[in-house]
């Protein structure tokens, strides 16, 4: 798996200069690499297939689990709540690392570009708040969006609304976007199943 840019929208106080975020993104990005399609190839190939069309392309849950493993491994809880304002507490986060009496956050996007929205807010809002210290939203380019499920989040689609993040006012904080893509496609290599089973990529 490749990352083709990471989009800093805040980067605020001492935080941003810290061991703790330093390991932060060396985990994030380690948990990235380690992405392998068929298992072994060390390089992550899709199934050449759109996914516009019911029951072809490739799903995108089974990527996200390989990713989340590597994380839970490196100390990261899964699937935790984090109360991100005393008026909200949103539904659960991929994973979540404690730094201090913060948390950082990490979100891998598998919903449409409203859930995008939905998970940057959530982030930034706890930042604003003071509950949160980070976060960061893994989102697929426009390239290997054609592969996937129809309608997931991608970068370009998000790309008009990031002045918005960015121009929101904090003492200490990072809120990133890293745009992933996949090394190649294949017709020889099995499609990845649009489920939950961790075993998908096996």
């Amino acid at each position: 798996m490749k990352i083709l840019q990471t989009t800093i929208l805040l980067s605020e106080g001492r935080f941003k200069k810290s061991a703790s975020l330093k390991q932060i993104l060396k985990d994030i990005q380690e948990s990235i690499f380690r992405i392998e399609h068929p298992k072994g190839s060390e390089k992550f190939i899709l199934h050449d297939q759109c996914g516009k069309k019911r029951g072809e392309g490739n799903g995108v849950k089974p990527i996200k689990l390989l990713c989340m493993k590597y994380l839970k491994d490196r100390g990261w809880d899964l699937e935790t709540r984090q109360k991100v304002s005393s008026e909200s507490r949103p539904g659960p986060i991929d994973a979540t690392y404690p730094v201090r009496d913060k948390s950082f956050c990490f979100e891998w996007e598998t919903g449409n570009i409203s859930s995008s929205h939905r998970s940057l807010n959530k982030m930034a809002l706890g930042i604003l708040k003071g509950t949160l210290i980070g976060g960061v939203l893994v989102l697929p380019s426009r390239k290997m969006y054609h592969y996937l499920t129809d309608r997931i989040g991608n970068f370009q689609e998000i790309e008009p609304y990031l002045p918005l993040w960015k121009s929101l006012n904090v003492k200490e904080g990072y809120l990133a976007i890293i745009e992933i893509e996949h090394d190649g496609v294949s017709k020889k290599v099995k499609r990845i199943p649009k489920g939950t089973d961790g075993r998908a990529l096996n």
